[in-house]
């Protein structure tokens, strides 16, 4: 299964534009989201490995779950502000025969980011917003018959994206994020690794 940008960014647009029709969130005001925030966030996750020398790749899906947490500054009629999660997706890619590896393959486990937002609100209710920053990837490397030992391994990399977020009644607000990181070299028999990621998240705004 693959998710293109464009599909992605058509889906939010619609999700964004059925949300302003909808008469329970149609508001006159546009306040930009400001405070502390804590969600849930779940979703789809594709990940693409590369060998050391970048001649061949391999791929897998996953469902990703995790938390977020982050806080929004309103200036004028924009938001800015930031913001940390912590996810995990268990990720598993076989590497085929052409890449020429010790190992069989690549398990991904633990991510973490830290980065800011940036956004406007589009209604009263609904804001836009993109994102920038830092990630890391808990890794591991193994063979399918245990013939050498894994290797544990943490990536570092760039992460950049964007979304649509809704004022739920209440404190709750929901949100739809599309991502992609960019992880450098792995070590060992694996290069680079790139996750594109589709995330929906419910939580509170205190």
């Amino acid at each position: 299964m693959r998710i293109t940008t464009a599909k992605i960014g058509t889906a939010m647009i619609g999700v964004a534009a059925a949300l302003a029709a909808t008469p329970a969130f149609a508001q006159d005001g546009k306040a930009a989201p400001s405070g502390l925030y804590v969600q849930a966030i779940g979703g789809y996750e594709g990940v693409e490995v590369e060998s050391s020398g970048n001649t061949v790749t391999a791929d897998a899906d996953s469902v990703l779950y995790g938390i977020a947490a982050g806080y929004d500054l309103p200036l004028g009629g924009v938001f800015v502000g930031v913001e940390g999660e912590y996810s995990v997706s268990g990720s598993s890619t076989e590497f085929p025969d052409s890449f020429a590896g010790a190992r069989d393959g690549l398990e991904s486990d633990g991510q973490y980011y830290l980065g800011a937002r940036a956004g406007v609100p589009i209604t009263g209710a609904i804001s836009a917003y993109g994102k920038v920053g830092y990630t890391a990837l808990d890794t591991r490397s193994f063979t399918s018959a245990g013939s050498f030992a894994d290797v544990e391994e943490n990536a570092t990399g760039f992460r950049f994206g964007g979304g649509v977020q809704v004022d739920l009644p209440g404190p709750l607000e929901a949100r739809m994020e599309y991502r992609r990181s960019r992880y450098g070299d792995v070590g060992g028999d694996v290069g680079d690794i790139t996750t594109n990621q589709v995330v929906a998240g419910v939580g509170l705004r205190f």
